[in-house]
């Protein structure tokens, strides 16, 4: 059976954006309609639709910490913290292995909003040398974090 990391990297290779492809690889064990991640993620891809804001990869394991840590409607506030927690430590570890969490910093000011951007981002390889090894990042660590619970 593959792991998260790998399940992550194949969608994100499929064409499926960084955040889609992260919270992807935990549907099954979270619960969650294929779908529906793949529609709520969406807009999380390039730094938030392309801006260059919080990673995409990040995105989508703080949605998948979210699923497993959160606070649901009968849960006590004290579970907020706890997600939260997680939350921090998971961008953490993210940063202490990237330098940020960042979509613009990771890809060295790259604009991706942008046709020079985008041309910037083809041109440099910034797919397979950024991206993918972020892909995978962020699905590991989520998938260590929920393991060790």
């Amino acid at each position: 059976m593959k792991k998260h990391p790998e399940i992550a990297e194949a969608k994100f290779v499929e064409g499926y954006n960084c955040a889609q492809s992260v919270l992807f690889s935990f549907c099954d064990e979270l619960g969650l309609d294929v779908d529906n991640a793949f529609r709520l993620s969406c807009g999380f891809g390039g730094g938030m639709g392309r801006m260059g804001e919080v990673c995409g990869a990040v995105s989508g394991g703080i949605m998948a910490l979210g699923l497993k840590f959160g606070r649901r409607e009968k849960d006590e506030r004290a579970q907020t913290d706890i997600a939260y927690t997680k939350i921090r430590e998971f961008m953490h570890r993210f940063s202490a292995k990237h330098s940020s969490c960042l979509c613009r910093e990771l890809l060295s000011g790259c604009d991706l909003s942008t046709p020079d951007g985008q041309a910037y981002f083809k041109n440099n390889e910034c797919f397979n040398l950024v991206c993918r090894p972020c892909v995978r990042d962020a699905a590991a660590m989520v998938e260590d974090m929920i393991a060790s619970r």
